[in-house]
């Protein structure tokens, strides 16, 4: 630590120059990857002169051209970010490398080659999509090679994070990267009905993702709440539904601009619209479709879940779910399914009691299996998948093997080690609440939970598809919500990309420490992660 000392009058001042609490590092990628070799020898890389050369016959080449304007305005602007670009004061730079025996030239282009083919421009990701890639940073030539074109945005990524400001000027070490996903899923839920987010809100979001290589955005779109979904076929869903019928609504243009924004970015939108229980919003303007509750055998106040008892709440599901598939192309949707195995409402209504008894259904888990076999008929016609929460399986209700539980109880290694014994596919959500705070770095209360820690043969562990960190909506506004997201995602981001063996976190923190730093520049409202400190 510098000290100096400082005469004012005859006063004394002692000054210190300040240290960070955790010093970052310089270059280092996040997550990190799966194998990396670095040197000391480094190259220098002039904004001006440096391009991205890509394949001459691709299949989409103004989906590659897109990314590769998004990755040179990130890499040339990086040093007028932080005010450090001698060229932007009208100073020439001083070339300190040109004396320096780890200088080994300068980098003037990334070539990037896409092996296979991009069947159109219209491509889209998902589900077990090849986010290989190989980069070797040299100076006898550098080189990005993918097979699939997200395998190009994830390497692209990669680049862009080892360049970083030696002084005033782009450096880059000379670096060989093998990587590759270790789960498929690796998910953000954002919750919009709770309170509502503003569209620039969610692409800022989607920005963040790709800078740490999730690639689902969970939409949990509607709730209790609110609905705030406009929906072609029952506007009045949101008319009634919505905090406000214009100004706190998703227009199908806005959800057609999410869609896109992410899908260029190599991000599936899997929308959830949650059902039985979650639909206090739908009865605003469709009161007929919950159920009525009852007390002392008298009605009252309360609407419970989805009445499973009539054919009308079927023909609405089918009407909303065909426009639902048709609006999120994905090839999947979360149909939720939590919170209603108290049944209370179903218990106490005496049209369910009738329907059951006529029926010859004895109890109100098969009540439970009889409305999700409806819906799972009616997306299994649509040709769509689904994820459900785990109550749906801890409760009995008969599910394909293709279904994806979603295990979001606090620990919940026993049921997705039930789930996958069962010969279902897991998504695991249990020790990643955002929503739950505690007092100083806690992102290291998400980086040291893993994933497959529950007992299981190899089989089974192949069934756990990867992971969702997520950002629940109570307590979060527009003003709030990014910073409690980022980075402390950036630690399950990490988890669910990097090898298992990476979950040392005191190693992890001065990585984190740059990437905060590294996502603030690139306009994300990423709080500190470690404590004291300045991104300079």
């Amino acid at each position: 630590m510098l000290k100096l000392f400082v005469v004012f009058g005859s006063i004394l001042a002692c000054c210190y120059a300040a240290e960070p609490a955790i010093k970052p590092t310089k270059g280092e990628v996040w997550p990190k990857p799966q194998e990396q070799e670095t040197s000391e020898n480094y190259l220098v890389l002039q904004p001006h002169t440096f391009s991205f050369k890509g394949p001459a016959d691709i299949g989409c080449p103004n989906f590659l051209n897109d990314a590769f304007t998004r990755y040179w305005t990130i890499i040339a602007t990086l040093p007028s970010q932080q005010g450090q670009l001698s060229e932007v004061r009208g100073r020439p730079q001083k070339k300190f490398w040109e004396a320096d025996d780890n200088f080994v030239g300068y980098l003037d282009s990334l070539k990037v080659e896409l092996i296979g083919a991009c069947a159109s421009e219209a491509v889209r990701p998902d589900l077990g999509d090849d986010e290989n890639y190989s980069l070797t940073i040299s100076n006898e030539g550098s080189t990005l090679s993918a097979s699939t074109i997200w395998g190009v945005l994830r390497g692209l990524e990669t680049f862009s994070q080892l360049v970083y400001l030696e002084g005033e000027s782009l450096v880059v070490n000379a670096t060989i990267i093998t990587d590759f996903p270790r789960f498929p899923h690796r998910g953000l839920l954002l919750d919009t009905s709770r309170h509502f987010q503003p569209v620039y809100i969610i692409l800022q979001n989607l920005d963040a993702m790709a800078y740490n290589k999730f690639n689902v955005l969970h939409w949990h779109l509607v709730d209790d709440p609110s609905f705030p979904y406009v929906s072609r076929t029952y506007p009045e869903l949101s008319e009634k539904g919505a905090y406000h019928p214009v100004s706190k609504v998703y227009e199908q243009s806005d959800v057609s601009k999410i869609i896109e924004y992410a899908r260029v970015r190599g991000i599936r939108v899997i929308p959830e619209f949650n059902m039985p229980s979650h639909t206090e919003s739908w009865g605003l303007s469709h009161p007929e479709l919950l159920t009525a509750c009852y007390f002392n055998d008298q009605p009252w106040h309360a609407m419970g879940p989805l009445d499973p008892t009539k054919n009308t709440t079927y023909t609405f599901l089918n009407n909303l779910l065909t426009e639902v598939v048709d609006v999120f192309p994905d090839s999947h949707i979360h149909i939720g399914g939590d919170d209603f195995s108290s049944y209370f409402c179903w218990k106490r209504n005496p049209d369910v009691k009738a329907f059951m008894s006529d029926n010859n259904i004895s109890s109100y888990e098969q009540l439970a299996n009889y409305f999700f076999q409806n819906v799972i008929s009616l997306l299994d016609s649509l040709n769509s998948k689904y994820l459900v929460w785990e109550e749906v399986f801890l409760n009995g209700v008969t599910l394909p093997n293709n279904t994806t539980i979603h295990v979001r109880a606090d620990g919940g290694f026993d049921t997705l080690a039930a789930v996958t014994k069962a010969g279902k596919f897991g998504v695991y959500s249990g020790c990643w609440y955002l929503d739950e705070l505690s007092t100083g770095s806690d992102w290291q209360k998400f980086y040291e939970c893993e994933l497959l820690d529950f007992d299981g043969t190899d089989e089974h562990k192949k069934l756990v598809l990867g992971g969702a960190a997520c950002m629940w909506g109570e307590t979060v506004n527009e003003y709030s919500i990014m910073p409690r997201v980022w980075p402390r995602a950036s630690a399950v981001a990490e988890k669910l990309w990097s090898a298992q063996d990476v979950n040392d976190s005191e190693a992890a923190r001065p990585r984190l420490e740059e990437h905060g730093c590294r996502i603030n520049r690139r306009g994300i409202a990423s709080q500190p992660p470690n404590g004291p400190g300045v991104c300079l």
